[in-house]
């Protein structure tokens, strides 16, 4: 008789890991959770509390653990720019030791491990849109650097596992990603603007508003590192969504779907903020058959009736 798949989900009780998990426990198979609770919360996983298939365990990944798993799925590092950077180098303990840890682990018992990388490896690109084969021009000594920097080295352990002790190992770069679950205060554009939007506040725009961005619904992006997960692939495999918004014209949309009479308030643009996000995503197309499906705008409607439930509005 076959047992159930242990997955180990690190991040588990964040964004991006909670919805993971809700998607592993849909499929009937096990699954254990890691999380420090800097960023997750354990309301997001409360469905799955009392379920004998599921296990949470309050772990910091900078130190080891040992665990039996076939499958780890390492998402654990603050991903929002206020949050990364209120303790840059915790961030960066979590990108390299983290890792190495998870790493190790996978090494010991076998399993395969998928990395959750970002498209901020690509840093203020210089290529437009970003293919996987881009080295990325990336400021090593910025207030961003501890996070980029440190997915950078997270990727490159990766890969020195792969080769020096045969790990088998997966790297999706995950471009921006919204939906249910997204902290009010995580710093991050679409958060932000609906936020303030719902608390009925001038939307804050930095520099011109031109920059641009590629927005991914978490259920379509959790769809693809499963795919990637159960492919032959290694990666690094961009994930994310190619149609392409200036910041100023998302504003406009969200002002306009909650119906605020407000205008922009535009302050100096951060450091190192990136003026063009889009992926290529031809190699998940052709090695994973994924796409997104969900649209923007059927996305921020589920995303702003999140927010208006979590503000209690």
């Amino acid at each position: 008789m076959s047992r159930n798949t242990i997955n180990l989900v690190t991040g588990g009780a964040g964004f991006l890991g909670s919805h993971l998990v809700d998607k592993l426990m849909g499929k009937d198979e096990e699954v254990i959770c890691l999380d420090n609770y800097f960023t997750g919360r354990k309301s997001n996983l409360y469905n799955w509390m009392n379920n004998p298939k599921f296990e949470l365990i309050r772990h910091d990944v900078t130190k080891p653990i040992t665990l039996e798993v076939d499958k780890i799925w390492h998402l654990a590092c603050p991903a929002s720019p206020i949050h990364y950077q209120y303790n840059p180098i915790k961030t960066a303990k979590t990108s390299f030791l983290g890792t190495y840890n998870m790493l190790g682990l996978a090494k010991r018992v076998e399993a395969k491990i998928l990395l959750a990388s970002t498209s901020e490896v690509y840093g203020n690109p210089e290529i437009h849109p970003q293919p996987e084969t881009y080295f990325g021009n990336v400021n090593t000594i910025g207030i961003r650097s501890c996070y980029d920097e440190g997915k950078r080295i997270a990727e490159t352990l990766c890969f020195d596992y792969k080769r020096n002790h045969g790990v088998d190992i997966k790297i999706a770069r995950i471009f921006n990603t919204y939906g249910p679950r997204m902290l009010p205060n995580d710093g991050r554009v679409i958060s932000n603007l609906i936020v303030q939007a719902l608390l009925k506040r001038p939307l804050t725009i930095y520099g011109r508003g031109d920059q641009t961005r590629s927005f991914c619904y978490v259920d379509d992006l959790i769809n693809g590192l499963i795919k990637l997960m159960d492919s032959k692939e290694n990666g690094p495999i961009n994930l994310g969504n190619p149609e392409e918004f200036k910041i100023i014209d998302l504003a406009k949309i969200i002002r306009e779907k909650t119906n605020l009479d407000k205008e922009f308030i535009f302050k100096r643009l951060p450091m190192d903020d990136p003026m063009q996000r889009k992926p290529v995503i031809t190699k998940a197309n052709e090695k994973l058959d994924w796409n997104p499906l969900i649209s923007l705008d059927e996305g921020l409607n589920k995303t702003i009736s999140y927010f208006v439930e979590e503000l209690n509005l």
